[in-house]
């Protein structure tokens, strides 16, 4: 709507030759910025005269003020009005079922044996992650029933990681399983703590366990559904510690971790010196004492000491001990 800075510096050498150009003197460079102020109206073409006379910039800019405030008031009553207008499609579109979108999808599955052939299956097509809560522990069968297969797939490149329960360790399958699959590069911790089986595949593809079901699974593709679980996997390994496998000495009877803990305590180990014999850390020992002491109602380290040692005797003086 405003002249252009050349059109601008055309129309003051207009008015500095009196306001007024003839035709015959228009040189072509200048034919477009001529006819922009005459479209605009600073300059009004007097035929008869064949030359153009400059307009007044004030009636100009009152006339083209009019015009916009006129433009102005029919866009905003078209702006009331297009709801109006649209109100048909609009209802069209209301009562018109939409296809959703299944680009995302739970599937349940119901038989154990087809959970674990579907698990393996999609363990065999993963490339590049497979990530694991496991809490009862039990060597990994995601990639295949053999350590070779986890050999495979890390071998090309691919990443491993594990989460167990401190339990876990106690249970020779699983920690000859995973000291072995360390040594190829797999990664393990422990979390003294509750969390939910899920195997993560490639970060598209996720299995839970169904509600309510020991024998039922959920295999999940929705990305955001994908998105939000592992989130909690990776706020559970950062939590997590790392364990030493192949450094772990298991209990011949397989006595669970906190029983363990318990039984050191009896034999007057310190704190630090089961955490070192168990190859745990220092805070895991601690809360498994703490749960002993709640369990034992022992008010000192050296009550829930005596306390065990007393439990440990009457338990060897069973008959058949």
């Amino acid at each position: 709507m405003l002249p252009s800075e050349r059109a601008r510096e055309l129309y003051l050498a207009v008015l500095g030759e009196g306001g007024r150009l003839r035709m015959s003197e228009v040189r072509p460079e200048d034919a477009a910025r001529v006819a922009e102020l005459a479209e605009l109206g600073l300059l009004v073409a007097v035929p008869a005269e064949a030359s153009y006379t400059a307009a007044n910039p004030r009636a100009v800019g009152g006339r083209l003020s009019e015009e916009l405030r006129s433009a102005g008031t029919r866009l905003l009553v078209q702006a009331q009005e297009m709801p109006a207008l649209l109100e048909d499609l609009t209802r069209a579109y209301d009562l018109t079922p939409r296809k959703l979108d299944r680009s995302g999808e739970v599937r349940h599955v119901h038989s154990a044996a087809q959970i674990r052939r579907l698990v393996q299956e999609l363990g065999r097509a993963c490339r590049t992650e497979v990530l694991a809560a496991q809490p009862s522990g039990g060597p990994l069968l995601v990639l295949g029933d053999t350590l070779a297969q986890t050999r495979a797939f890390l071998e090309d490149g691919g990443c491993l990681r594990v989460l167990y329960e401190p339990a876990a360790r106690a249970d020779g399958p699983t920690a000859e399983y995973a000291a072995a699959a360390a040594e190829l590069g797999a990664r393990f911790r422990v979390l003294g703590e509750s969390f939910k089986r899920m195997f993560i595949f490639d970060r598209t593809t996720v299995v839970i366990p169904a509600v309510g079901d020991t024998d039922s699974a959920a295999f999940v593709d929705d990305p955001a559904v994908v998105a939000f679980l592992l989130g909690m996997f990776e706020r559970d390994w950062r939590r997590a510690e790392p364990a030493q496998w192949s450094a772990v000495e298991l209990d011949r009877v397989g006595l669970p971790v906190h029983a363990q803990v318990g039984r050191m305590l009896a034999q007057g180990l310190t704190q630090r010196a089961i955490a070192g014999r168990l190859g745990l850390s220092e805070r895991t020992v601690a809360g498994h004492i703490s749960r002993l002491r709640e369990l034992y109602d022992a008010e000192t380290l050296f009550q829930l000491g005596w306390l065990m040692r007393a439990v440990d005797g009457d338990a060897k003086s069973e008959p058949g001990r």
